[in-house]
């Protein structure tokens, strides 16, 4: 896996890919090289069931004749093949349509942010390795009482090398780590049995929660699942647990992505400036985060990335943009724009987070006489639309201020732009996921059941 750690041969790709495109009439062109390279083993009742070991190279190259681009992709790293490809992205972008708003960022917007942000762990495990750590979570989990069989383990490390050249002028590059555990429980037997699991994930292995931790909690999750009741339907809070309170920060990124706001398919469209969340609730997506997970020095158009304050004391103060959509809505990037090497730039999220509020997890679950905390959802019934939300779900009643025997089969609903409004955070926000948020308190969702 040491190949990777020197990014001068994806640079000199990139760069030939780009002047070859030059050399075939285009008018500008940025080409992405990447290379990744991945182990991960499984294991499943004590034998081991996969290993697996992956590398490769990608390349795309992006082309503008005028107003008109085009984008090609490949897997071939010969040089002696660039100049083909540039020539057929550019017999492309002579017959595309005309874009008025994509374009190449001029040599003057480009840039790289200051700063360390620590994305690359030095520990590389072996494939020996990651089968022991896979053993070890599995043990973890079948040792818990209740639990009958495993759904299996895994291991997982890899690399990733990325870098953007430019005809701009523009050149960058950056690598990335990363290493995973999971596990999968199953507890009860016959028709009785519950499934539930977890897993930890972060750029640097010393980040990681302990295999044993992973395994255990993955077998008291699902044993505590065992006779879920059936509920008859109702009114009620909703308290999200944090591995899934993310969702709700999610939807709203996908309504405050700059390209759903310039399509007018964004229910927040007429709302930037607008109160959407109560007093003290501010969220940020922050791609500069030290070894968070989507953390990176420049995005897609090779714009120096940047904190962003999406909603302040509960207001909304931005759109998530790259340089196409901010064109289209008449304002500057925010340098969000993430891409592949077969796609053009687009706005997205990185490292999003909700802040913790004031309150603890056991105190929001106290304030409710009558409802649910949800520790599954189930489905993608979110529209960012119109606002409808609807989501399969499982957990456990919330009576009278405490937490209560599971249920399952049940559907929360109601309007995002109303629970927005409603949502509480609790103050145990822990930096897990790409999209972090603390426990947090819906009132007065429609919970339906039998």
């Amino acid at each position: 896996m040491s190949d990777i750690l020197d990014l001068a041969p994806l640079e000199t790709r990139a760069a030939d890919l780009v002047d070859a495109a030059r050399r075939a009439g285009a008018d500008s062109a940025d080409a992405i090289a990447v290379r990744g390279v991945s182990r991960g083993a499984e294991v499943r009742n004590g034998k081991l069931e996969e290993m697996e070991h992956a590398e490769g190279d990608d390349l795309g190259l992006r082309v503008f004749v005028g107003r008109r681009s085009a984008i090609v992709s490949t897997s071939e790293t010969e040089p002696a093949d660039y100049a083909a490809l540039a020539e057929r992205a550019v017999a492309m972008a002579r017959v595309a349509p005309e874009d008025a708003h994509a374009r190449i960022a001029e040599a003057g917007e480009t840039g790289i942010a200051s700063g360390d942000l620590d994305l690359l762990d030095p520990v590389r495990p072996q494939l020996d390795q990651l089968i022991e750590t896979a053993r070890e979570a599995e043990e973890a989990c079948l040792a818990v009482s209740g639990v009958s069989k495993s759904g299996g383990a895994s291991a997982s490390s890899g690399l990733t090398g990325i870098v953007l050249v430019s005809s701009n002028g523009f050149c960058g590059g950056y690598m990335r780590s990363r290493h995973g555990v999971s596990a999968s429980a199953i507890a009860g037997s016959g028709t009785g049995m519950q499934r539930d699991y977890d897993f930890t994930s972060a750029l640097h292995r010393s980040d990681l929660c302990g295999a044993a931790e992973v395994g255990r909690t993955a077998g008291e999750r699902a044993v505590a699942r065992l006779d879920p009741r059936k509920i008859a339907t109702q009114s009620g809070a909703v308290v999200f647990d944090p591995r899934v309170s993310g969702g709700l920060i999610g939807h709203l990124s996908s309504a405050v992505n700059g390209a759903a706001v310039a399509r007018k398919t964004s229910m927040l469209r007429e709302r930037m400036g607008q109160q959407l969340f109560g007093k003290g609730v501010t969220i940020t997506d922050d791609p500069l985060r030290v070894r968070g997970l989507s953390s990176r020095p420049f995005d897609g158009d090779g714009l120096a990335a940047r904190p962003l304050a999406l909603v302040e004391d509960g207001v909304l103060k931005s759109w998530i943009m790259d340089l196409a959509t901010a064109h289209e809505l008449g304002l500057a990037s925010t340098a969000h724009a993430s891409r592949g090497v077969g796609s053009a730039p687009s706005p997205s999220s990185s490292n999003l987070t909700l802040l913790a509020g004031s309150e603890t997890p056991e105190a929001l679950i106290a304030s409710v006489k009558s409802g649910i905390y949800v520790t599954e959802l189930i489905g993608h019934g979110a529209n960012t639309v119109t606002g409808d939300y609807s989501r399969g779900a499982a957990g456990f009643l919330i009576e009278n201020g405490k937490l209560g025997a599971p249920v399952a089969e049940i559907t929360i609903a109601g309007n995002l732009i109303d629970m927005f409004a409603r949502l509480v955070p609790a103050n145990d926000l822990v930096f897990r996921y790409a999209t972090n948020a603390p426990t947090v308190l819906v009132e007065d969702m429609t919970i339906a059941g039998r």
